[in-house]
């Protein structure tokens, strides 16, 4: 009879991993026979170790997902849903509420409660799913105070500032946070911003009061407007939260800050900028969760995949991703690199800033504190035996020049450029200074998107097509698609749109296409070959979305000249 393996123990694993002596352990255990709390308890009891150690150990232990609760801004909507009572009876914490997914994330200490999870089921009616995170028992007691204890909502926060003064002091990263109301409303806003899907959040002072506007969906739409008492509070605290200095107010700055919201860890990048009403600061919402997305969830054209997944298969090349700021471009590069993110294969990126840290691959990223830029970056890397090398962006002749000789070194590289069009990159690199000869088989594919809001499921509504707009769409008589525009509801607030989409045309370089730009032939020309071989414009795929029913015709036009197709 084979002896079934036995499964270490806390105190084994801890020495395991030099958390603690054997001697350490030893006097736990003897401690431990005359109490009846648990060794974990017990070893932080004595100072050996922490509670946040112990949290750690046990959730690689038990295969769950652990929570450092001082790094979390309190949920309200998440709050409201569980009492306090029942939170302080049965040791748990409501830390978050996806209002989509209709999930309740709860911190608890004791992951193995079954009552509690039972009793939490039952009281939210069995309509909600939850995801439990394992806590800090510690830690859980002091939050629990924390969150109930103080206001949290935004409304209820100014109320409780204006009949109050704010002390700078109470400001800093540290101590009883709680305690002071504008670290609670900067966290409140940030909540708030995350909750509504904001890419990025505006704090504008004006001459008499603060404007808070958030990007969603990539129009930006004003959501609060403050009295101009307010900023200071606010931008000390947004200052120490992203590590810029708090007495320069007349140089613009950069920083960076990561807190865990709505269950998750969100980074931000944040920048001041001096104006004549003080300082405005905009922070880039980072969310590695809805930024990374596989390539067969870009929503392509099952054709345009194929291309794609060809595109992928060369060895050495390079691929060029265009857009105007803001399309989308960081995000499909980082897709086409997931796909190829493995342990056989050496990625390393050159970037401005670096957005999103992905495990396995070697970033840099490039400022003039690094010194580092584009250029020599490449140089640099090409000595550190890499298979995939992504430039953030071509801007010049020598970033250019050297991404080209790392592509005709045997290397697969990745880059964006600045056109409108997937044929405007040709013309685009001759300005730069890179010779037709040079492009020429060393480009593999040129991907030129934009991003389009998406109509909301709840609300659209038909849409007539007028005899002009009709033309645009180039649709025949015989013709009848059921086109839908925007009307606005709570589910989308009231913009008629939830969520974006990409439209995307991909240009892929083969003998044919290397032949005619070797001998510099016009576009026309480049243009005819590409649509023999079933090339899509950005208009055609834009169009093929607004038939689908995915997006309206005013939205696509706002992204795209569809005036073109009146002409042919």
């Amino acid at each position: 009879m084979v002896e079934q393996r036995r499964k270490p123990r806390l105190g084994e694993l801890m020495v395991q991993q030099g958390l603690i002596s054997p001697d350490q352990l030893r006097i736990a255990l003897t401690e431990q026979e005359h109490s009846d709390l648990p060794l974990g308890r017990q070893l932080v009891l004595l100072g050996f170790v922490t509670e946040i150690m112990v949290r750690d150990v046990v959730a690689d232990t038990i295969g769950f997902e652990s929570i450092d609760l001082s790094t979390i801004v309190a949920d309200v909507d998440a709050l409201n849903l569980v009492p306090q009572d029942f939170s302080r009876r049965y040791h748990l914490l409501p830390v978050a509420y996806e209002a989509a997914t209709k999930t309740l994330v709860v911190a608890m200490a004791d992951m193995f409660n079954v009552v509690a999870l039972d009793q939490l089921r039952a009281m939210l009616g069995g309509r909600i799913q939850i995801r439990p995170l394992l806590a800090a028992e510690a830690q859980l007691e002091e939050y629990i105070d924390h969150f109930y204890g103080y206001e949290l909502s935004v409304d209820g926060i100014l109320h409780e500032i204006e009949t109050g003064e704010i002390d700078y002091n109470s400001l800093s990263a540290g101590g009883d946070e709680y305690t002071q109301p504008v670290v609670r409303l900067v966290g409140a806003l940030l909540m708030d911003a995350v909750k509504r899907g904001a890419s990025d959040i505006h704090f504008e002072p004006e001459y008499a009061f603060l404007r808070i506007r958030y990007r969603i969906d990539g129009v930006l739409h004003q959501v609060r407007s403050l009295h101009k008492s307010y900023w200071g509070g606010v931008v000390v605290r947004l200052k120490v939260l992203s590590g810029l200095d708090i007495a320069e107010t007349r140089a613009p700055q950069d920083g960076r800050l990561s807190m865990n919201l709505c269950g998750r860890p969100i980074d931000f990048r944040v920048s001041s900028h001096p104006t004549i009403n003080g300082e405005n600061i905009v922070l880039r919402v980072l969310d590695r969760e809805k930024s990374i997305i596989p390539m067969e969830r870009m929503g392509l054209r099952p054709n345009t995949l194929e291309e794609l997944r060809i595109m992928m298969t060369r060895p050495e090349g390079i691929v060029i991703v265009t857009g105007p700021t803001g399309s989308g471009k960081t995000t499909t590069l980082y897709s086409l690199l997931s796909y190829r993110n493995t342990e056989a294969v050496n990625i390393m990126t050159l970037e401005d800033p670096v957005e999103y840290p992905v495990s396995m691959m070697r970033q840099t990223s490039v400022a003039e504190v690094n010194k580092v830029d584009f250029a020599n970056g490449i140089r640099s890397i090409m000595r550190q035996d890499p298979d995939i090398i992504l430039v953030g962006e071509v801007r010049d002749e020598d970033t250019a020049t050297m991404a080209f000789r790392a592509a005709m070194t045997g290397h697969q590289v990745f880059t964006t450029l600045h056109t409108n069009s997937a044929l405007g990159v040709f013309p685009r690199l001759s300005d730069i200074g890179i010779l037709p000869d040079i492009m020429a088989g060393n480009i593999i594919g040129v991907v030129a998107q934009r991003l389009v809001r998406v109509l909301c499921p709840h609300c659209k509504e038909p849409h007539e097509l007028d005899d002009l707009q009709r033309k645009i769409m180039r649709l025949k008589p015989s013709d009848k698609p059921k086109i839908f525009k925007p009307k606005g509801c709570k589910q989308c607030n009231q913009t008629g749109y939830r969520g974006r989409m990409a439209i995307i045309e991909l240009l892929r370089i083969d003998s044919d296409m290397d032949s005619l730009i070797s001998r510099r032939a016009h576009l026309d020309e480049l243009q005819k070959m590409a649509m023999d071989k079933g090339f899509v414009t950005l208009a055609e795929d834009g169009v093929r979305r607004i038939i689908e029913g995915y997006t309206s015709l005013a939205e696509v036009m706002r992204v795209i000249d569809l005036t073109n197709r009146l002409n042919s």
